[in-house]
């Protein structure tokens, strides 16, 4: 039998849990403030160690990553990008990019197929088809970071812009598409700096409204959306981009 790890048990990390244990694998969870060391020492060598805590939590976890788990780490974390794992000595992590939303007391619902790349890619992909959630494999280098841009775009665009307009998704796009556009394009600019890659940005924008067709009534804001845009403000500082529409909606 398989043995994984997931690192965190929150609304996602159980999701995952319940997959890999429909596809026969046992499941070691790791909770906050669990002996990590103590765990890794009992199971050195698991089929995938996945990181499922959120975003603010993930470099501290990395930092503390056994070293025997270090080739076997699975990402899921929102606005992630190479430089987050690369900072830490990881070099081919399983990373999959969620695209579905899983609140307190409701099923999954998918918006698209998730893409997963990585040695684990095939696990987890296998793991969400088992309790119905879509994925499935891309390869690792310029078709992952694509993809994982394509997620930061929509998550910061919706959730920044939706500070001013409130509403929908698909209300967004109808009735403030010039706008959307603007904060998108910043977004844009600081992915570009952040990855060292100038993207394709009618093919991002054309995959975020992709993501608008998969879930129309999808809320634009939500509890991290002032930090999303504080952390965007960080990166358009270090590399002095003048982002004059993000900065507008600084209060």
């Amino acid at each position: 039998m398989q043995e994984t790890i997931i690192i965190g048990l929150g609304q996602l990390g159980r999701v995952f849990a319940g997959g890999l244990l429909r596809t026969g694998c046992a499941v070691i969870p790791v909770n906050r403030g669990g002996d990590i060391s103590a765990i890794a020492t009992a199971h050195p060598e698991p089929a995938l160690a996945l990181v499922a805590v959120a975003e603010p939590d993930l470099h501290g976890v990395l930092a503390a990553l056994p070293q025997s788990w270090k080739n076997r780490v699975g990402l899921i974390q929102n606005e992630l990008l190479p430089r987050d794992w690369q900072a830490h000595g990881i070099e081919n992590p399983t990373v999959i990019s969620v695209w579905f939303e899983k609140k307190k007391g409701t099923d999954a619902k998918p918006l698209i197929p998730s893409p997963a790349a990585g040695a684990g890619a095939d696990l987890l992909v296998r793991a969400l088809a088992s309790i119905d959630i879509p994925a499935r494999r891309v390869e690792s280098g310029a078709e992952l970071l694509f993809e994982l841009v394509r997620k930061n775009v929509y998550i910061l665009t919706t959730n920044i812009a939706g500070l001013k307009t409130g509403g929908t998704v698909s209300e967004l796009w109808q009735n403030h598409e010039a706008f959307a556009r603007q904060v998108a394009d910043e977004v844009m600019d600081i992915q570009d700096w952040l990855t060292g890659v100038k993207h394709d940005r009618a093919k991002l924008i054309a995959g975020m409204l992709e993501a608008f067709d998969g879930d129309p009534s999808h809320g634009c804001t939500g509890r991290s959306a002032p930090a999303r845009l504080a952390r965007a403000l960080q990166h358009a500082d270090a590399a002095g981009l003048a982002v004059p529409t993000l900065r507008a909606l600084r209060g």
